[in-house]
């Protein structure tokens, strides 16, 4: 770890090499161990620390952004000149605006040492007590499991400063018998909250009983979605409509339906980033706060989150949900999304089905119409047909397009605990789901 001291210095230092009529500086630094395995034993154990320094300019309507992970003084000279350059040759942008004033930022503890101490034995153990569990099960296990540390800092000139560290645990992994197959996944800023032996155990179970699946004809099913699968119907739910730039430009699928029951009455969708069940992280890479913002109430889509760009265009301000300005750059984003628990557990939402479909994932899902947020994609890694309230086989990949809003709509079912799964953006704890109607079109020949 560089620490605050040498970070806020580091960054001081560029502060005060710009000329520009404003200027921010982040510094995101990273140190981590990741042990990699496949059929049954380690395969790779490496480790990696890198920091990157970037720095972004404002000359009345231009801006410009650099980056470097050179810190010597010659290095910040020339990444502050660089930024100064590409802002000079840029055309004006009329939606350029100044930098934020300085807010408090809250503190949160989202450090774990013993995540930071994590040696490769460590993880090796972890690792080696999965492949036994595997090996004695005549199952192929095959994924990887990594600890790092993270520092985040920014500060601006307008006087402008924070700093947060934090520490992450992940293990994602794919078992396979045959032609059945599982998966699992943990991820966790604690090490004691991403339990290897009970993930492996996870997975390789799911395989054995995932193993020579029967066809079955494509058509809309009662579906009980594992924390996986409903991760990914929540991100794209995020991609497509939660940031307030897509609202704002009209192709949100909150656009006229804000205020208006929409979902089911048992979905409320909220971000935190301050949730310490989750990863929480206090700001966002412009340095304003979190702040937890309630998406969805009781089915009633209520707010967005803003960035200081979009805040702008309405008199609002930031909800501290700015992205890095790159090429993907899409407006603000909730990175730790929350799905509010239920009274069910995922027991009974099998036992009360008298048909349907028990999906651990979706993969290679595709959005094909924004506003009602149409997705296509398959299952993966165990699709199992229920019939009269027991999973009774398991069943053939199938591929599928749905609306997410009209199937959130027919949420009937929420289990009572939700569980932190990493996502694209961030961290979201999200809990099983029942949904009465999934339509589905076709099958994958596996």
């Amino acid at each position: 770890m560089l620490g605050e001291s040498r970070i806020k210095n580091l960054i001081e230092t560029t502060l005060a090499l710009s000329s520009a009529d404003d200027t921010d500086v982040s510094l995101s630094a990273m140190d981590e161990g990741v042990t990699r395995f496949a059929n049954n034993a380690i395969i790779q154990n490496v480790a990696e620390t890198d920091a990157e320094l970037q720095v972004r300019v404002i000359f009345g309507k231009r801006s410009g952004t650099a980056g470097t992970n050179d810190f010597s003084r010659e290095s910040l000279k020339r990444v502050v000149k660089a930024a100064c350059e590409i802002a000079q040759h840029q055309p004006e942008n009329l939606d350029t605006i100044r930098l934020p004033d300085p807010k408090p930022i809250p503190k949160v503890d989202s450090f774990d040492e013993r995540v930071e101490s994590a040696s490769p034995e460590l993880r090796a153990k972890a690792v080696g007590d999965i492949c036994k569990i595997a090996s004695d099960a005549a199952v192929i296990a095959a994924g990887a499991y990594s600890t790092s540390t993270i520092e985040s800092a920014i500060a601006n000139s307008r006087g402008l400063w924070a700093y947060h560290p934090s520490t992450s645990v992940d293990l994602t992994m794919v078992a396979t018998k045959e032609n059945g197959t599982g998966y699992s996944h943990g991820t966790s800023w604690r090490l004691d909250r991403v339990q290897a032996a009970s993930l492996g155990q996870e997975a390789i179970t799911r395989a054995i009983k995932s193993r020579a699946p029967r066809h079955l004809d494509p058509d809309e099913y009662v579906v009980i979605l594992e924390p996986y699968a409903v991760v990914d119907i929540l991100e794209n739910l995020a991609t497509f409509g939660m940031g307030a730039l897509s609202f704002q430009e009209g192709r949100s699928w909150m656009n006229g339906r804000i205020g208006k029951l929409t979902l089911s009455p048992k979905i409320s969708i909220w971000d935190d980033g301050l949730d310490l069940d989750g990863e929480p992280q206090p700001f966002d890479c412009e340095g304003m706060p979190k702040q937890r913002v309630d998406i969805v109430r009781d089915g009633v889509p209520s707010e967005l989150v803003y960035d200081i760009h979009t805040a702008s265009h309405e008199g609002r301000h930031s909800t501290g949900h700015a992205q890095p300005y790159d090429d993907d750059w899409d407006g603000p984003m909730p990175s730790n999304l929350n799905i509010g628990a239920g009274d069910s557990s995922a027991e009974e939402m099998i036992a009360s089905t008298q048909r349907g479909l028990y999906i651990t994932r979706f993969w290679y899902t595709n959005m094909l119409s924004e506003h009602n947020c149409v997705l296509t994609g398959m299952t993966r890694d165990g699709t199992f047909l229920i019939e009269r309230g027991e999973i009774v086989e398991p069943i053939r990949n199938l591929r599928f397009t749905q609306s997410l809003v009209k199937a959130l709509k027919n949420v009937s079912a929420v289990g009572r605990e939700a569980r932190p799964i990493g996502g694209y953006y961030g961290s979201h704890r999200v809990p099983h789901l029942k949904i009465d109607g999934f339509r589905f079109t076709g099958n994958s020949g596996q």
